[in-house]
């Protein structure tokens, strides 16, 4: 069971300072992601085997699929189970991770992924969105990049 305290953010606001939103894996994508990486883990296998000559290619698919499988399971409930919260001035994330929102100069987005980088150069990566591009343009309105609609 992962340890709640490390995988939710645990620094103490500050006087005046509220949760504006929170963002959870979510499980559907989760497991699209993993299947995904599965496919192209298979189709790697396949190609490293038939590279190298070996007449058993289709073992490559088998273990492929049973490595992301096994990982997936194994990870799924510490990833599940992250949570990022969004304040009038901070993000705060699991570990102790704080951006202060003046401080974010880019917001990228790939697949369910979300990436935060500061200006300092650190970078932290919000995984599993259900919807990466509403979660980046909640981002980029909070760090004052967009123009509110």
């Amino acid at each position: 069971m992962p340890d709640g305290a490390r995988l939710t953010p645990a620094e103490p606001l500050k006087d005046g300072e509220a949760i504006v939103d929170s963002f959870r894996a979510d499980r559907a994508a989760y497991l699209r992601d993993n299947a995904w990486l599965a496919a192209i883990a298979m189709a790697a296998g396949m190609a490293i085997l038939w590279a190298t000559g070996n007449p058993h290619v289709w073992a490559g698919a088998i273990g492929g699929l049973a490595a992301i499988a096994i990982r997936g399971w194994y990870m799924a409930s510490e990833e599940l189970a992250v949570r990022w919260d969004l304040t009038d001035r901070r993000l705060l994330g699991p570990f102790g991770r704080v951006a202060q929102l003046r401080d974010i100069e880019r917001v990228n987005r790939f697949f369910s992924v979300v990436q935060v980088v500061t200006r300092t150069g650190d970078k932290h990566l919000i995984k599993y969105q259900s919807d990466a591009a509403a979660t980046q343009r909640k981002l980029q309105l909070a760090a004052g990049m967009l123009e509110q609609a």
